[in-house]
């Protein structure tokens, strides 16, 4: 059997609907306020399983149709907020990093993927802490930018959201290793279907 598996258009846009529809239902969880007006919520787990479970290309595609949802004004950010009139937020940064963190998830969860036990768990426990390095550092740019701190204050703000992140990429992993033991071929090279 090749190692690639088949792809078609319904089958890509259905995973794309589904997995946008998951980051806005963690979305849309309680979130806790911390200083600097970020709040802490899942959002970041399931962009990162998002990543992890279709690889960078889908991932990317599902967390853009997300923010596209978003910026066009159905309320699944954070908080039940919604519209171009989030860009203004301190939190923005962390948002529009969202599509490269999945991204970043899935090319670094492919390398694993043929992995198996323990080993893949680690593998995409370190592919998702690769991903939240990539949204931190945005979401760091971004407090900067728009509530006007200091590197060293945004730095501060921004730890309070690791010890979260570093749980939440721990289920990430585990959630993603049952996904792949039932679906193998989902991180395969996938192929555009033939006539």
């Amino acid at each position: 059997m090749s190692d690639s598996a088949k792809s078609t258009p319904a089958t890509d846009l259905a995973l794309v609907a589904v997995f946008a529809a998951l980051i806005a239902a963690f979305s849309l969880t309680p979130g806790i306020p911390i200083a600097g007006g970020v709040p802490i919520t899942l959002q970041t787990l399931a962009v990162v399983l998002t990543g992890l479970v279709l690889g960078p290309r889908l991932g990317f595609l599902a967390t853009l149709l997300y923010l596209a949802v978003g910026f066009a004004g159905l309320p699944v950010f954070a908080g039940g907020s919604a519209g171009i009139a989030v860009l203004s937020k301190p939190s923005v940064g962390y948002l529009l990093a969202f599509p490269v963190g999945a991204a970043v998830a899935g090319y670094l969860a492919k390398l694993f993927a043929n992995w198996r036990g323990a080993r893949q768990y680690l593998g995409f426990f370190l592919a998702g802490l690769g991903a939240s390095l990539v949204i931190h550092a945005a979401g760091i740019l971004g407090l900067m930018l728009v509530a006007k701190m200091s590197f060293t204050a945004a730095f501060v703000v921004d730890l309070a959201f690791w010890p979260g992140d570093l749980a939440k990429m721990f289920v990430a992993a585990a959630i993603a290793v049952a996904v792949h033991k039932a679906f193998p071929a989902l991180l395969a090279t996938r192929q555009p279907a033939t006539a």
